[in-house]
């Protein structure tokens, strides 16, 4: 894992060239989520480097989601290695009632044909685990309590069900715009969302992408209503 003279570049630090080779040892060693890497003077022997060195590589690579340092542990690679909670930076565009329309505008482009696909793909499992996620959402709304985490897991689900490596990606985009409608709707369309959610899973048990796909437009069509009534009111 020692730093090569072909990975240095003038233009970088030795430190972004520090981060970039870790990057490389754990895709190399197909290190996963959650593995430990090894402590901080190993690594500085592996990469022929200093401590500060080392530790400002640590620093830029847990400030993009790679890495994650426990206190007293270690440092491990994070959860969604890379993945960033708002990737976009929606938490500072002011208009939120137009970024949910555009993000249910955007989910509309990707979102059916995700379900299509997840009925074209899905195994029996992953099947199980999706309707068992569909009645926690149910149960959550049923009991007037927040669900908008259960919602996103369910929709997570369709993307992984779909086999598309890009989707898990994307995640974070998905899960901000179900939790900002969520919260622009006041909860208001809970629960034409069970009944939505239950035509997504049918279809896809059914194993017919046509009928996943226009589920999820349903679905989602039903929300682009809703946030354009919200707009043409604060028009008048």
């Amino acid at each position: 894992m020692e730093i090569k003279k072909e990975d240095m570049d003038s233009i970088k630090s030795l430190s972004e060239v520090t981060a970039d080779t870790i990057v490389k040892h754990i895709v190399s060693e197909g290190l996963g989520k959650g593995d430990k890497l090894p402590n901080e003077k190993i690594l500085c022997e592996l990469l022929g480097v200093g401590r500060s060195t080392l530790r400002e590589a640590v620093r830029m690579l847990s400030s993009r989601n790679i890495l994650v340092v426990k206190h007293g542990s270690g440092i491990y690679v994070s959860d969604k290695p890379g993945v960033s909670q708002d990737p976009l930076g929606f938490t500072f565009i002011k208009d939120k009632k137009r970024l949910v329309h555009d993000l249910v505008e955007f989910r509309m482009i990707l979102e059916p044909r995700v379900a299509a696909l997840a009925a074209q793909n899905r195994t029996k499992e992953q099947l199980i685990k999706l309707e068992t996620q569909a009645a926690v959402v149910e149960e959550l709304i049923e009991q007037g309590k927040s669900h908008a985490q259960a919602d996103s897991e369910f929709h997570s689900l369709l993307g992984e069900m779909s086999g598309n490596s890009v989707l898990p990606n994307l995640e974070p985009i998905i899960f901000k715009a179900i939790d900002l409608f969520i919260d622009l709707s006041q909860s208001k369309l809970s629960h034409d969302t069970i009944g939505e959610h239950r035509a997504i899973v049918d279809a896809i048990r059914s194993g017919k992408s046509v009928d996943a796909n226009d589920a999820m437009v349903a679905h989602l069509l039903n929300n682009k209503i809703f946030i354009l009534k919200v707009l043409e009111q604060e028009n008048f």
